[in-house]
């Protein structure tokens, strides 16, 4: 079965037109969030734009602010610091990757957690690891609502994660190992952990050994096709957070994207599967939304 993130994001943000145009019927003001980008790298440009779009569909309002690539570290965490104190803004996101003469984690520290709806900083971080409330990093909340909407049970499932990122796979092993503390929408608190996590990453051996223990596979490598046939069992989990370019003279744009997962042929094995692109993407985009809405609700209760 194909698992569809564009129709649960949909549902997504379904459910968050009406609660958000709910409160601005009451008379509060609609949510608000605020994107920073620096530089003008097309696919950031592109991630922006489609962030925008998604606000605007739900009744989010954007502040963009967009920043030349020479500016200096200093100028954009003084950036950073008015939005932390814009009483106006809910929550707000530092468009990544960052020029190569600014460190991203001192621009990711320097946000309030309260308004990090990245949910990247280290005190989000720390907050999601032991388990207490927090702001959850969008693509493993996007993950994890894509199985939970499904009726994907995490408890008692070897999940096997390959790649170690701090934006996926990290998070997501903390989230899906721990002991379940958050109920979110569509979701009951017991479809959302205790799992047996495995984190594989390149000096993993026998990579393929592993995955076949495994009832879950969440790839996040950044490697095409990485994940074989050959390396799942039959009835397996599958979802594919990659997404790479791959040349193709046939494709008018001179590419195609693929993503960490030999989709044709695992597919035929899986249980249920994501596909790239239509899968985790839509609903890290959905997370997003439901994280600024969360920061809202807090901003201004």
């Amino acid at each position: 079965m194909i698992l569809d993130g564009k129709k649960i994001a949909s549902e997504i943000r379904s459910e968050l037109r009406e609660q958000i145009a709910s409160r601005v019927a009451q008379g509060k003001r609609a949510p608000r969030l605020g994107i920073v980008i620096v530089g003008h790298n097309p696919a950031s440009e592109t991630y922006v734009a489609n962030k925008i779009k998604a606000c605007a569909e739900v009744g989010i309002e954007v502040e963009r602010v967009a920043l030349e690539a020479d500016i200096t570290e200093e100028q954009l965490l003084a950036e950073v610091e008015r939005l932390n104190h814009d009483e106006q803004i809910d929550g707000f996101i530092v468009q990544l990757p960052l020029p190569d003469h600014i460190t991203e984690t001192t621009i990711l520290s320097a946000i309030d957690y309260r308004k990090d709806v990245d949910g990247l900083t280290p005190a989000n971080v720390g907050r999601t690891v032991q388990g207490l409330p927090s702001l959850v990093s969008a693509t493993p909340r996007g993950i994890r609502e894509l199985l939970a909407r499904n009726g994907i049970q995490t408890a008692g499932k070897h999940v096997v994660v390959i790649g170690r990122s701090n934006i996926v796979g990290k998070p997501i092993a903390m989230l899906l190992m721990q002991r379940p503390y958050l109920s979110l929408p569509g979701m009951s608190a017991s479809s959302l952990g205790d799992a047996t996590v495995t984190i594989c990453h390149s000096k993993t051996r026998d990579l393929a050994a592993i995955c076949r223990t495994a009832d879950i596979i969440i790839v996040a490598a950044g490697c095409p096709k990485l994940l074989t046939a050959d390396m799942v069992r039959e009835g397996v989990v599958v979802i594919d957070v990659g997404i790479n370019r791959v040349e193709d003279p046939a494709s008018p744009r001179g590419y195609r994207l693929t993503g960490d997962v030999d989709f044709e042929h695992v597919a035929p094995k899986a249980a249920y599967i994501t596909p790239v692109p239509g899968g985790v993407g839509p609903m890290t985009i959905a997370s997003l939304l439901q994280n600024t809405l969360q920061a809202y609700n807090e901003h201004t209760r």
